[in-house]
């Protein structure tokens, strides 16, 4: 029944329940929102990522024209995002910098590219862990 509330006269109606939300400005992501895939169409965003947390997942997909969007995830400034990136012509390794971001690079970027994360609960380098990911990304300078 966790799908289901029931209303002060007594009628039954069915929860919403939101997979996706579409971002058009810098964004705060928090533990609530772990599980939703976050599209982002407008260039030049900033998706602030909560404190890491065991189970924690986001998956982030740039909805935006080819070479137009350049999407940023950033995690908390104690905190880094490792993993690695592989493309057929290339590998990217998210190297864990603590306050540095992974981004989806603007020039290169498509319609589709994603990049999925896991939150460890762990400090430092290794809050989050890249699980998937397509496109061209690499870690904020």
């Amino acid at each position: 029944m966790d799908n289901y509330v029931t209303y002060s006269n007594g009628e039954v109606g069915e929860v919403e329940k939101v997979y996706a939300i579409a971002v058009t400005d810098n964004t705060t992501l928090t533990a609530n929102d772990s599980g939703k895939i976050i599209l982002v169409g407008t260039d030049a965003k900033t998706i602030t990522l909560p404190p890491s947390k065991a189970g924690l997942t986001f998956t982030f997909v740039n909805i935006g024209a080819a070479g137009n969007n350049i999407l940023k995830v950033s995690p908390v400034s104690t905190e880094g995002i490792s993993g690695t990136i592989t493309l057929a012509s290339s590998v990217v390794v998210l190297d864990g910098t603590v306050n540095k971001a992974a981004i989806n690079t603007k020039a290169t970027s498509v319609s589709g590219d994603s990049l999925t994360i896991l939150g460890t609960g762990l400090a430092g380098s290794k809050a989050w862990v890249v699980t998937a990911s397509t496109g061209i990304w690499a870690r904020e300078a």
